[in-house]
């Protein structure tokens, strides 16, 4: 997805995230037990939203998008001094090899064209003994879904949203197995759509 139709998205993106705070706040909390004392890189932040509602847990963030207007509205407000807000290309990073002990990728993989890309730059910054934490929107057929959700669907599909990859719970932990990942943690999540929330760690040879 054009990261115009990203940008167009961002006034807009947390009133749209609200219907989704319950699922949401399990989400975090999950989060915050494996990012304790830790530095974290968190790809595709969009607003930040992870990253303002977990920061208090980690060492230090730096919150990454790729969209400039995203990361505008991110930096809005006041926000824990621990996180630093940067555009950055999930499949391009900046960062040096083995810089970070968690990195989070939400709601992103299935965005890309080429996710191996962004799998390939996150093995590189990632410590060996770190955790990739990935949640994930699965293959839906918004047709099937209750009217309020399906109406919030249609509304951002209007907007430009499109995935590149769908997959079912099975069908993306297979992803990550084949990318030599081993699945510490998984666990579909209530949302708009369902959310497959995994923690993982590469399998070193």
């Amino acid at each position: 997805m054009e990261s115009k139709t990203w940008d167009s998205f961002a006034p807009f993106y947390n009133l749209f995230m609200k219907k989704d705070s319950k699922g949401y706040k399990e989400m975090y909390d999950s989060i915050r037990k494996v990012i304790t004392g830790k530095n974290v890189l968190e790809l595709a932040t969009g607003t930040g939203l992870i990253a303002k509602n977990v920061a208090s847990s980690a060492n230090h963030i730096d919150a990454t998008d790729y969209s400039e207007k995203m990361i505008e509205q991110a930096k809005k407000g006041k926000n824990p001094k621990n996180i630093t807000f940067e555009v950055q290309d999930a499949t391009n990073l900046k960062y040096n090899d083995k810089t970070y002990d968690v990195i989070i990728i939400s709601n992103a993989l299935h965005l890309l064209p080429n996710p191996d890309k962004a799998i390939h730059e996150i093995k590189r910054v990632l410590k060996n003994d770190g955790i990739l934490i990935c949640p994930t929107f699965l293959k839906t057929d918004i047709n099937k879904l209750p009217l309020f959700k399906k109406i919030g669907m249609k509304s951002i599909y209007r907007l430009g949203f499109q995935t590149c990859n769908q997959w079912t719970e099975a069908e993306f932990l297979s992803y990550l197995e084949n990318n030599n990942f081993s699945i510490i943690k998984h666990k579909v999540i209530d949302c708009t759509l369902p959310l497959c929330y995994v923690e993982c760690q590469e399998i070193k040879n």
